[in-house]
Parts: structure tokens; C-alpha cells; sequence
């Protein structure tokens, strides 16, 4: 499943389309701002430098500050694979995040998407 155009795509580049999702359902750009920093450790200055350097995928993972200790909790399908059986560590990350923007579409309280 390793797909080395995605690691090497800028964060930068996704996250309008991660914002467009969530408010398209009634949700805002501070809630995905949220999830990106439970899932990350990232704090907003250093999410805005990521955007800002148009940071790789790949770097985006490696830099995190820390990646949540809950992440195992994320369970489920996305894109066709189940979170949890993804076997390639960076894949894994990334389809956490999409999990966790696609259960804030979908209009799932935040403290469940946190994992709380």
C-alpha cells in the first residue's frame, strides 16, 4: 500500500480539503484544527509553519511532537482498508487522520473522535 506520491504531496495541499469537508457538514476549521492537534502534539504556531514550509506527509508524521498514545483506538474503514490492519506505519497515520475528519462529517461528537 505504499504510495510514495501521497508521502511526498504537501500538507499543505490537502488540508483546504480537509476544512471543505467538515464545514460542508456543519462542522468548522477549528474542529479539524483540534483533531490534527490531539492526533500529532502539534501545536497551532507549528501546524501554521507545517502549512506555511508546505511540509511533506512524510515529514508532517516524522516531526509530529507526538503521535497520541490513543491512536490504537481508531478503528474502522476508510478508503476501502481497515485503520487497523494497515501495515505500512505512514499509510496508517495518514488514513487515522481521514478517519478522523470522516467521523467529524459525519457528525460524530468531538469527545468520541477524541477518543475520551
Amino acid at each position: 500500500m505504499k504510495n510514495d506520491r501521497v508521502y511526498k504531496m504537501s500538507f499543505a495541499a490537502v488540508y483546504p480539503h480537509y476544512i471543505t469537508k467538515a464545514e460542508k457538514k456543519g462542522r468548522t476549521k477549528d474542529e479539524v484544527d483540534t483533531i490534527i492537534h490531539w492526533l500529532t502534539g502539534y501545536t497551532q504556531v507549528q501546524l501554521q509553519q507545517v502549512l506555511d514550509n508546505k511540509t511533506t506527509f512524510e515529514d508532517f508524521f516524522s516531526q509530529a511532537p507526538e503521535l497520541n498514545p490513543n491512536v490504537s483506538k481508531i478503528r474502522g474503514v476508510i478508503c476501502g482498508y481497515r485503520v487497523e490492519e494497515i501495515e505500512e506505519p505512514l499509510m496508517q497515520k495518514i488514513r487515522y487522520l481521514d478517519k478522523l475528519i470522516d467521523e467529524l462529517a459525519k457528525g460524530k461528537a468531538m469527545e468520541k473522535i477524541l477518543r475520551e
